[in-house]
């Protein structure tokens, strides 16, 4: 009899980590890998920030804070809310925790009975579905083609709510499209929740500050009625750099917000002080690096795009934020490779740029939208050049050989 519960068997390992831990080992063995896979900006942490956390150490504020963070970092996160979100929230309406993902998971443990719905817009991230299974709930994927902006349209989410909808998930800037949501979009959303009370919304703005010539909104904002049923997420670990440190927060009711530090004090507790301490500077001190980190992911995107949109078989939309380019590869499914095997899905592209060509990238079916492959920009230019310069002759020979294959059956 297996020790492991049913619960867990229904989940599945990440696919951006998977192919990251694959190019690692054939880097290992002397093979020249791009990884293009990891969702973590190359930039250094902030060095104002790295002082705040050396301050902590060497003042010696290395104990226990309580779980659901210090309050003087909560106290800076309302103020954040409240200048660049209008979001006016009580201080007990605050949780930090482990990352924004730590958040979500409190979160749904402490709503999802069994059997209760979660709407996940998709393309979405790899772990919104498995977290949603691992807290006892459904997730209730619902397709956003690539003709609507990847974006979830009113009738689709009307068409998808039950009694048993508790939560509809929105993350914008998106993972791995970079659709960003307007205003607009959001309020025609918002109208139809107001006919469904039971569905509250889990809004994930973890990439809030990576956004390109359009604004960015949060749902309690677009739709202020709706405060009381929506969980704001956001953390430090994209806009400042600072993925190692594992802080995300979130603010929401207080009776939720309660459910999930009672999970968190018999989980994790709190975490790291030192980051915590650090946080408060990345929150409240000077965020002039943010611009610096938009013009950088901007010109790597613009390069990305102009590239991919040359190479036979691909194409892409430009991304509004994040720093993802999520790319159609349907024109190659079904073309051979040089060893005579053929692509039939993203997954069997994604080993074809890695194994033959040394580009590590992440099918688009982790995300639940095939045939696509995700790309992250936040390398350096040298490496987006080589990569796709790689990707282009990828393409190049799987049309090659589709045009040799097609010349021998005429001459045979």
């Amino acid at each position: 009899m297996s020790l492991l519960s049913k619960r867990l068997q229904a989940v599945r390992p990440s696919q951006t980590k998977a192919m990251t831990a694959k190019a690692a080992a054939l880097r290992e063995q002397g093979i020249d890998i791009v990884t293009l896979s990891q969702g973590e900006p190359d930039f250094d942490t902030p060095d104002a920030i790295r002082k705040a956390g050396i301050a902590a150490i060497l003042g010696g504020r290395t104990r226990y804070t309580a779980v659901a963070g210090d309050k003087s970092l909560r106290d800076a996160i309302r103020q954040k809310l409240l200048r660049d979100n209008s979001l006016d929230y009580d201080i007990e309406q605050i949780t930090v925790g482990c990352g924004a993902k730590q958040v979500v998971f409190n979160a749904l443990f402490a709503s999802l009975d069994s059997d209760d719905e979660v709407i996940i817009p998709t393309p979405c991230w790899v772990s919104y579905p498995d977290m949603v299974r691992l807290a006892g709930g459904n997730p209730v994927l619902v397709a956003c083609h690539e003709r609507c902006g990847f974006k979830l349209r009113p009738e689709e989410l009307d068409a998808a709510i039950t009694p048993r909808t508790k939560w509809l998930m929105l993350n914008s800037p998106n993972n791995p499209t970079g659709a960003v949501y307007s205003r607009a979009e959001l309020a025609a959303l918002a109208e139809v929740l107001r006919r469904h009370p039971q569905v509250h919304v889990l809004s994930d703005d973890i990439y809030e500050k990576l956004v390109y010539d359009v604004p960015f909104c949060t749902m309690a904002d677009a739709a202020p009625d709706l405060f009381d049923r929506t969980l704001t997420v956001n953390g430090v670990s994209k806009s400042s750099a600072m993925t190692g440190w594992r802080l995300g927060y979130g603010a929401g009711p207080a009776y939720l917000v309660k459910a999930m530090n009672t999970i968190q004090g018999q989980t994790s507790s709190h975490t790291s002080s030192i980051s915590q301490y650090a946080a408060i500077e990345a929150i409240a001190g000077d965020q002039g690096y943010v611009a610096d980190f938009v013009t950088d992911f901007r010109r790597r995107r613009d390069l990305v795009v102009g590239k991919i949109n040359a190479a036979p078989g691909l194409q892409c939309r430009v991304p509004d934020g994040a720093f993802y380019v999520f790319i159609s590869c349907a024109s190659v499914i079904g073309k051979t490779t040089s060893q005579g095997k053929v692509i039939e899905t993203d997954m069997d592209f994604a080993l074809y740029l890695l194994e033959q060509f040394g580009v590590a990238v992440v099918p688009g079916s982790g995300f639940m939208a095939s045939p696509y492959i995700r790309i992250s920009y936040a390398s350096s230019l040298n490496d987006l050049e080589r990569a796709c310069a790689r990707i282009q002759t990828a393409c190049e020979t799987l049309c090659e050989n589709e045009k040799n294959h097609e010349q021998s059956k005429i001459t045979a």
